[in-house]
């Protein structure tokens, strides 16, 4: 009869040994592991950082003036560049990245030794990030430059201004403004996307925290460094929230529409 309830209990020991690893995942060890790669991992949040800031600088560079064609340009212009923004925003991002980076002849940069990226991969990455983030924010300059009255421009040229110079020193700054909440979703999604990079190796975040759970003997580490690098991203996301909520505040038109 006990020999009957062990063979019994037989299934039972089998599911808690398949539990077993899901038990010891987050080892001391592991934790060990990442916090002695720290620099490994500190050099992969600047490149994350270095390539969303030079991604969102050309997205603005290439979206507001889109944004400013599809409201005030002429009917082909303005139609071209609607469309190649609808192209753009229509694309998976890994296939721009894949497609900039393997179609394009691009120059080759050489690298950088401290952060160990190859200067090429980076600008692949910018290009495509950058191109796609503009396409999205030239939705929200447009959607900013149609939020201020029309009522506006003929005050500015009562009192003298061409309509240029009303567009430029009246609807540009008003709108700006009122872009901010809508910038700051593109900030942070374009900070997440940056591990997209991943595809073309580009030493990033993500293809730095594989690296080091693929090295020999330390594949136990999979789950701690991604947690590391998943609160890496999420202060990131927070600090930059935070700070473009308070421009946000402190830029933001009184009485007027957020």
């Amino acid at each position: 009869m006990i020999d009957t309830a062990l063979q019994a209990a037989t299934p039972i020991d089998t599911v808690l040994q398949a539990a077993t690893p899901i038990d010891t995942a987050l080892q001391t060890g592991d934790w060990a592991f990442v916090a002695a790669n720290w620099e490994y991992l500190l050099a992969g949040t600047v490149v994350t950082v270095l390539l969303t800031i030079t991604s969102l600088s050309l997205g603005f560079l290439a979206g507001f003036p889109a944004g400013a064609i599809e409201v005030y340009g002429s009917g082909r212009l303005s139609g071209a560049v609607s469309t190649f923004g609808v192209l753009l925003r229509g694309t998976p991002i890994v296939v721009l990245v894949v497609l900039i980076h393997f179609g394009l002849p691009l120059p080759r940069f050489g690298s950088v030794p401290w952060l160990d990226i190859d200067l090429t991969a980076f600008l692949s990455a910018t290009l495509a990030l950058g191109l796609r983030s503009g396409a999205y924010q030239s939705q929200v300059f447009r959607g900013a430059i149609q939020s201020i009255d029309d009522g506006q421009i003929e005050a500015a040229r009562s009192v003298g201004l061409s309509t240029r110079q009303a567009i430029r020193h009246v609807v540009f700054p008003q709108a700006l403004r009122r872009s901010l909440p809508g910038f700051q979703n593109e900030f942070t999604i374009v900070l997440k996307d940056t591990s997209i990079a991943f595809a073309i190796g580009l030493a990033e975040l993500l293809t730095r925290a594989e690296n080091l759970y693929l090295q020999p003997g330390h594949g136990t580490a999979v789950m701690e460094v991604i947690l590391a690098i998943t609160a890496i991203y999420f202060v990131l996301t927070f600090v930059t929230n935070r700070s473009l909520e308070a421009v946000h505040r402190r830029y933001s038109i009184p009485g007027g529409t957020e």
